[in-house]
């Protein structure tokens, strides 16, 4: 067996007004969407950051600064695809992701089997191996109060 190893993300951004709401790399109708840099995708953006500490390669922040007008309102499937070409840099593929959303709305369940599909088709896996959850905070906290959406991720990447 070759190396395997694994990493943890997270990533919030705030609900706003006039912004397109993308989560696990598709567009969904709601009110409000994420604010931030690029689209925003708090989901992508986590296992990102997840797919990059698993490679001891620091954060998505690092590769891709909010300073940069490259990344301003990038599509983040092109993030997470560099973050794929990343990791294979230093011999290492995606074996599986297991996420978790914070959101009070919109619901996400049905939304999921899109989003795994979609998520599997960027970094070229199964979309067995794409595990994507769905939570509310019991309307507590900033999620509760719809201010924001937070996304974990926890990824197991190989090297052959």
């Amino acid at each position: 067996m070759g190396k395997i190893r694994v990493g943890f993300g997270f990533d919030v951004h705030r609900l706003v007004p006039e912004r397109e709401l993308w989560l696990g790399g598709i567009r969904l109708e709601h009110e409000l969407g994420l604010l931030g840099h690029s689209d925003a995708d708090v989901l992508i953006h986590a296992i990102c950051d997840a797919l990059l500490g698993a490679a001891n390669m620091r954060d998505i922040g690092y590769h891709f600064p909010d300073t940069s007008a490259e990344f301003h309102l990038i599509d983040s499937k092109i993030l997470l695809r560099k973050t794929i070409e990343l990791i294979a840099t230093k011999g290492y593929h995606v074996g599986n992701v297991d996420a978790t959303v914070c959101a009070e709305r919109p619901k996400l369940k049905v939304h999921i089997p899109d989003m795994q599909q979609c998520l599997a088709s960027v970094m070229q896996v199964d979309v067995d191996d794409v595990s994507i959850k769905a939570t509310t905070t019991e309307k507590l906290g900033f999620t509760g109060r719809e201010e924001g959406i937070s996304a974990y991720a926890t990824v197991l990447i190989e090297k052959d």
